[in-house]
């Protein structure tokens, strides 16, 4: 079943594609999408896939660095200073967090990040609010700042 401004692309060699607009108050149709194949699960806290049409936005590895340059001991506290810098970094290049596309995170520790779902949940939504991209996780043995224990890099599209 079709939901309204749904898109629907069948390919010989896989699932039907569902294309669905990131909230249902959006008024341009160029802005990010989310790609679900019909059938899939629905994922939690990210997206299968995304598309969207404008300019891009693109940042380095970002790490929790504040602005006197001091980096938090804490993996949570670090997350959340690495999220308000690509919050800002977006900010600067004309973008806000629901032009985002894809996050990859990159941490040293990978029970560290499950053991703190909840509360990197609550404050990646404080920061980004409900619009969860595509993203990756990969654990790495360090981070060039040996004293980093999260590098994220994004990519936004902000529409024409």
């Amino acid at each position: 079943m079709k939901c309204e401004g749904e898109l629907s692309v069948n390919s010989p060699k896989g699932p039907t594609l569902a294309v669905l607009p990131m909230t249902k108050d959006e008024d341009s149709p160029a802005g990010p999408r989310i790609l679900q194949p019909s059938g899939w699960p629905a994922p939690k806290g990210y997206a299968n896939g995304m598309t969207a049409d404008g300019r891009l936005v693109v940042t380095g590895g970002v790490i929790g660095l504040d602005h006197q340059g001091h980096l938090a001991a804490d993996f949570v506290a670090q997350v959340r200073q690495t999220l308000s810098n690509i919050s800002a970094i977006l900010a600067e290049g004309g973008a806000r967090p629901e032009h985002l596309v894809r996050l990859t995170w990159y941490v040293v520790d990978m029970e560290e990040y499950l053991a703190s779902l909840k509360t990197l949940g609550r404050i990646y939504r404080e920061i980004f609010g409900a619009h969860y991209p595509a993203m990756a996780l990969v654990q790495v043995v360090r981070l060039v700042e040996k004293a980093a224990r999260v590098e994220i890099e994004a990519t936004a599209v902000v529409p024409r």
